[in-house]
């Protein structure tokens, strides 16, 4: 009896699986690892599970966090997910609002879908989902190269449930993706989308990007501050079929997300006893240079950003105290990032010196990023 090509494709999964090659394009797709923690008053940003970030325009803000037991769809092997939390609405849309849930991809993580030649490949997208509102909702898929896109819907049938959702996008011929590590392609979920964006019919297959057709039929998720939209078990993997969800030990889901984001912090301790970095020097008369070592390499070596809770940086060697602390060009590579501690009074250039973070301070965290 002749296989169908469902059973084909699940034979095919079920033997690469055994030798190990990796199937899902996502990071981080079961949520586990959240080095930013929960953030407040985002409009366009990243907070909770890391590489998944929300963008809008208009009126909408969220409160993003990463939840656990209770909130996810345990009974499905999801122990963590991400929830975006309505704490401004937009209920009353202009035109250009909207507002979504954003994955990026790098280019060279792209190349097997072959885009824009004879042989390009359809890509299968699944998820659990629940959210406030029932009926049509819309996700997308951008060639930020070639301004190209195409849009599906799936349809939400019992609001505030966990539901699990299959959609294949089709193949593109049209718009070779660059092999680099720059931001080529986008995933969308829609959680609300004005008139620009919804006037047309919407776009099932790849072409050139037009607005009006992008969302048709968005449901609003976002018109009430009662709302919470949660997602997990994101995977996306090529062919036409949705296979078991590739689950990934914590160490590899946290590697792959320090390539854009890491955390350096008091590892869960409570109390803080002078948390020490490792020996800086003094690159001129009032500011000193320290060195954190990334785990692995992050995807770029310039652009980086960093954030902080510090209140107080103590110099060990002559020099006074100092909160301000910023990135550095000198001597950075995608390995290592260099950290000016400025302001820290008159001391001796190339001199060595010797920071910890001050007394008293717990759960203090720096954080490095290089976000697509």
């Amino acid at each position: 009896m002749a296989l169908s090509q469902v059973q084909l494709e699940r034979l095919h999964t079920s033997v690469t699986d055994k030798i190990g090659e990796r199937k899902n394009l996502i990071i981080n797709g079961a949520m586990k690892v959240a080095q930013r923690g929960n953030v407040d008053s985002v409009q366009n940003g990243y907070g909770g599970a890391d590489r998944f970030s929300f963008r809008s325009n208009g009126a909408a803000v969220v409160t993003i966090r990463q939840q656990g037991t209770g909130n996810s769809p345990t009974d499905q092997g999801f122990g963590f997910c991400q929830q975006f939390d309505v704490t401004t609405a937009d209920s009353s849309l202009a035109a250009t609002d909207f507002a979504k849930i954003q994955y990026r991809f790098e280019g060279q993580d792209l190349q097997l879908l072959k885009k824009g030649t004879s042989n390009a490949e359809q890509v299968t997208l699944s998820f659990f989902v629940k959210s406030p509102k029932t009926g049509t909702h819309i996700v997308e898929l951008v060639d930020q190269a070639n301004s190209r896109a195409v849009s599906l819907s799936y349809t939400v049938s019992s609001a505030n449930t966990y539901e699990k959702k299959t959609l294949t996008f089709p193949a593109d011929t049209t718009g070779t993706i660059t092999n680099d590590s720059a931001r080529r392609m986008d995933l969308n979920w829609y959680l609300a989308a004005g008139s620009n964006l919804t006037s047309g019919t919407l776009q099932t297959t790849w072409g050139s990007t037009t607005s009006a057709n992008r969302a048709v039929g968005q449901v609003n998720c976002v018109d009430s501050t009662d709302n919470n939209f949660f997602i997990t078990g994101v995977q996306l993997e090529l062919g036409t079929v949705a296979t078991d969800f590739e689950h990934r030990l914590f160490p590899e889901d946290l590697a792959l997300c320090q390539r854009y984001c890491c955390r350096w912090d008091t590892a869960g301790a409570t109390t803080n006893n002078h948390s020490r970095f490792g020996t800086a020097y003094n690159q001129n008369t009032s500011s000193a240079l320290m060195f954190l070592t990334h785990p692995v390499p992050m995807r770029v070596t310039d652009g980086r950003t960093i954030t902080h809770n510090i209140g107080v940086v103590e110099i060990l060697t002559p020099g006074n105290n100092t909160s301000s602390l910023t990135l550095s060009g000198d001597s950075s590579s995608n390995m290592i990032s260099a950290v000016s501690l400025n302001s820290i009074g008159s001391v001796t250039q190339h001199a060595l010196c010797a920071p910890r973070v001050g007394s008293g301070q717990t759960d203090w965290f720096i954080i490095i990023a290089c976000e697509l």
